[in-house]
């Protein structure tokens, strides 16, 4: 049955929501069959990928040793898990994809707005994550059959023929999950986290085997001064969370799907604190063993791979990333944008549509040509992501503080004025007053170089002050919620 059939079958015809603003993947989830094991298996999916690996390799060739990198990740993840319960707990308790808890704060049509610069930004990672992984699978095919060598040199729209049908073949492959929905997407990461695993602890054997069996864990290759390691120490903190900053704005499109707040809470914390951690641990350990056994810390898990000097090993190395780097895509770069521009169209765009508008602007915007150019990805992705912490600030100090988690979901489908997430003509000023200067300031502190020492922190700088802001502006508000409490 659906939302509206519902609303009609009760005789509350006054809740019967607005087309403009409803379809069945924006309707409140009707089956909540997903468990831990799911919610776990999601995050060995988000975390399991070569950039992940690369962040944490690249910590100790900055000036780390291996205990400052791993006791400075787990304090990151220990933030993330907070972070995600609470938006967690949103979508759990009102089964809504993001885009609708946005209505919350910033109104039914200025939910636009968060749900837009979340779905341009996740569009363009896709495309470049994609490519990243067709480089690493290319990589390992150059080295498996050097023969392929002739198929580099053509090229068309900046990219070369291997470049082209590794990347096309890997774009088909996701393309094919995403058309089977939320449930394929479901079972296709309970398979791709747990997979990456196999190569990992395999990697890290071969190596600890060549460097024989010795892993200096307080030593880095470029030796910095104490003040500068507790600089590095305190950046890794923030941006690790400005990375995750993402899916935590919209981890309630997961959430949604959970039976209760108990599963929410286990899966994120064997998948982050526990499992995050371990797989920084083994990068970490892979990269001080390269370092022990060639002389030189190797960051990239492909051209480790590619000195192993076996066929077999090569192809299935290969085919292992790719996989787990389309798990990661999916999971953070292509549900987001599927739900938010649903959101913007739902009577013509469900989730499956979303889908496949997201996967085809991830091709059409050429990726490799924005990964090429600094400035796009610096300027305009780098600005663009500067605006999520204070989305979320915005949004959470709005449901826990302002309106003290009291939710009348019916009203999150209903345009009409007067309703309590009408604001006004659809937008709350408010919202849009708080997170507009913060964004702002969050954007310059991450952009300009004059702000280099602080800009790994402005994702923490923008949310505190979007949330600072949007609570002194609500004040009135929260004292009246106070008084019906």
């Amino acid at each position: 049955m659906s939302l509206a059939d519902r609303a009609t079958a009760t005789g509350a015809a006054a809740s019967v929501p607005d087309p403009r603003l409803v379809n069945e993947d924006l309707a409140p989830a009707k089956q909540r069959n997903w468990k831990v094991f799911d919610l776990f298996a999601l995050w060995m999916s988000d975390v399991h990928n070569l950039g992940n690996y690369t962040f944490a390799a690249g910590l100790l060739v900055l000036g780390l040793n291996v205990w400052q990198v791993l006791t400075s990740l787990l304090v990151g993840f220990v933030l993330i898990y907070a972070g995600m319960n609470a938006m967690g707990r949103i979508g759990q308790r009102h089964g809504v994809p993001f885009p609708v808890v946005s209505r919350i704060g910033f109104g039914v049509w200025g939910a636009n707005i968060p749900a837009l610069i979340r779905a341009v930004i996740a569009i363009m990672w896709y495309g470049i994550q994609t490519y990243l992984a067709s480089v690493a699978v290319n990589v390992m095919l150059l080295a498996a059959w050097p023969g392929l060598e002739s198929l580099t040199h053509p090229s068309f729209l900046g990219l070369d023929a291997l470049g082209w049908i590794s990347f096309v073949s890997l774009w088909l492959l996701q393309a094919l999950i995403i058309t089977r929905g939320m449930e394929a997407v479901r079972r296709f990461q309970d398979f791709c986290g747990p997979a990456i695993w196999l190569v990992m602890i395999a990697l890290a054997v071969w190596v600890l085997a060549e460097a024989h069996w010795h892993i200096p864990l307080t030593a880095t290759p470029h030796p910095v001064t104490a003040g500068e390691q507790w600089r590095q120490w305190f950046g890794a903190i923030g941006l690790i969370l400005a990375t995750y900053g993402t899916l935590m704005l919209n981890f309630c499109d997961f959430s949604r799907f959970a039976p209760d707040q108990r599963t929410i809470r286990r899966g994120n914390f064997w998948g982050l604190p526990v499992n995050s951690t371990a797989f920084v641990v083994v990068s970490v350990i892979v990269t001080a063993g390269s370092l022990e056994a060639f002389g030189e810390a190797i960051t990239d898990p492909a051209e480790l791979v590619a000195r192993v000097g076996n066929t077999w090993v090569l192809v299935v190395a290969a085919l292992t990333f790719a996989i787990a780097t389309m798990g990661v895509n999916i999971v953070a770069n292509f549900v987001s944008p599927a739900y938010d521009l649903a959101n913007v169209w739902p009577r013509r765009i469900t989730f499956k549509a979303g889908g496949m508008i997201s996967t085809v602007a991830a091709l059409v915007v050429t990726p490799w040509n924005l990964f090429s150019n600094p400035a796009v990805v610096n300027y305009f992705l780098g600005g663009l992501g500067a605006f999520l912490g204070p989305l979320f600030g915005v949004i959470m100090v709005d449901y826990y503080w302002v309106k003290c988690g009291r939710i009348d979901v019916d009203a999150l489908f209903d345009a009409r004025p007067g309703t309590p997430y009408h604001y006004r003509k659809g937008v709350n000023p408010k919202a849009l007053w708080a997170f507009l200067p913060s964004a702002a300031v969050a954007a310059v502190l991450a952009l300009v170089r004059s702000f280099d020492a602080v800009s790994p922190y402005s994702w923490f700088i923008g949310t505190a002050l979007a949330a600072g802001l949007y609570a002194a502006l609500c004040r009135r508000e929260r004292a009246a919620a106070g008084q019906e409490g």
